[in-house]
C-alpha cells in the first residue's frame, strides 16, 4: 500500500477536497417550530439550522413508512 506524502508547509494537499460549509441559522425556538418553520425539507436536506439531524430521521421514519406501506397493498392485492 502507498504511503500518502507528507507535506511541508501550510497548504494541505486532500484527495478529497472538503467543500464549503452551508449557510446555517441558529435557532432558539423548539424542535417543532425549528423544523416546521423553515420547512422539513430544507431542514433535512440543506441542513439549515441545528435541527438537521432531527429533521433527516423524522424523513427516514415517512420514506420507510410510506415504503412498508406499500410492500404491505401489494403483498395484500396479489395475496
Amino acid at each position: 500500500m502507498a504511503r500518502a506524502k507528507k507535506t511541508t508547509g501550510k497548504q494541505s494537499i486532500e484527495r478529497i477536497p472538503r467543500r464549503a460549509p452551508p449557510e446555517f441559522e441558529e435557532t432558539d425556538s423548539g424542535i417543532y417550530e425549528g423544523i416546521v418553520g423553515p420547512g422539513l425539507l430544507k431542514v433535512a436536506l440543506e441542513d439549515s439550522n441545528q435541527y438537521g439531524p432531527h429533521a433527516m430521521i423524522f424523513l427516514l421514519f415517512a420514506v420507510a413508512g410510506a415504503t412498508a406501506l406499500a410492500i404491505m397493498v401489494v403483498r395484500f392485492l396479489t395475496g
